[in-house]
């Protein structure tokens, strides 16, 4: 019977230890590989649902993967911004507390808290943390709450200020301005909103909040003439309605009437609203 080379062993158990080396290293090399890809997976996702997917959806989204990996706070801000987007803001800014309390929070995090306070009703709160931030952090989103809160006061220089600053620190300031112009129709400036309003308008006409402050606007001054911005038959229909009860409440009741009229026949579908509005108002002319 031949004897085993003994010299060969050494080297076959070399050569064992390091294929299994070689294959722990590979076994490795594919963890972190696979932990990479369900990284940008899970960043893709998550962007998804801050934006596109459904609020309520996104919201169980971040709530259960916020349960199961408790120290990642971009899952408990994207919770949050969830929450704000589900119009759920109490529950937002109970997780937003929780994020400002982590030593990993940032600036932008107080600000995301002072949002969903003031979307809350909590004012007094809103700015008291406002205030904690450094005054050297400017951004578009923090300007755009300080002018909020100082409407709020009546403060109106400081609140022109920032509603300004805000405009200029953005690339899509017509959120920002029909603010600022709705901030101008409650004090009366009415020429001042309706300049606002335009401005808006012209950074994005699908902006229908915009078109119908702005008939306000216009309405305030007595000038019933439909303004020309872009609009369908529908916003027609609906901006007529609007400025129809403006002269109603101003005293215009025949300018009004009219306006009513062409906003039923103006309508593609039965415009509910503006025929009971007409029908009232013929009975009280009657009666």
């Amino acid at each position: 019977m031949q004897r085993p080379n003994r010299s060969l062993l050494p080297l076959c158990l070399g050569g064992i230890l390091i294929l299994t080396a070689c294959e722990k290293t590979a076994d490795t090399d594919v963890d972190r590989a696979l932990q990479s890809v369900n990284a940008i997976d899970d960043n893709n996702l998550s962007d998804i649902m801050l934006t596109v997917a459904d609020p309520d959806e996104a919201v169980a989204y971040f709530r259960r993967a916020a349960t199961e990996n408790p120290e990642r706070i971009d899952l408990q801000r994207g919770l949050a911004t969830s929450l704000v987007r589900a119009k759920r803001p109490t529950e937002a800014v109970a997780v937003w507390t929780k994020v400002t309390a982590l030593p990993e929070v940032t600036n932008e995090d107080s600000i995301g808290l002072a949002d969903a306070l003031i979307r809350a009703g909590d004012w007094p709160r809103a700015e008291a943390t406002l205030n904690a931030i450094p005054p050297t952090y400017e951004t578009y989103k923090r300007y755009r709450l300080e002018a909020m809160i100082a409407d709020g006061n009546k403060n109106w220089a400081k609140a022109d200020s920032f509603y300004e600053t805000a405009v200029g620190l953005t690339t899509t300031p017509s959120g920002v301005l029909n603010n600022w112009g709705y901030s101008k129709l409650t004090r009366g400036d009415y020429p001042g909103a309706e300049r606002l309003f335009v401005e808006a308008i012209t950074y994005d006409d699908n902006l229908f909040t915009a078109k119908n402050n702005l008939v306000l606007a216009r309405g305030a001054q007595r000038n019933y003439q439909m303004p020309i911005v872009k609009m369908t038959q529908i916003e027609r229909a609906q901006l007529l309605h609007t400025l129809a009860l403006t002269a109603i409440k101003q005293g215009d009741v025949t300018i009004g009437k009219g306006l009513l009229q062409e906003a039923v026949e103006t309508h593609p579908q039965h415009f509910e609203d503006a025929a009971r509005a007409l029908a009232a108002l013929d009975s009280t002319v009657v009666n």
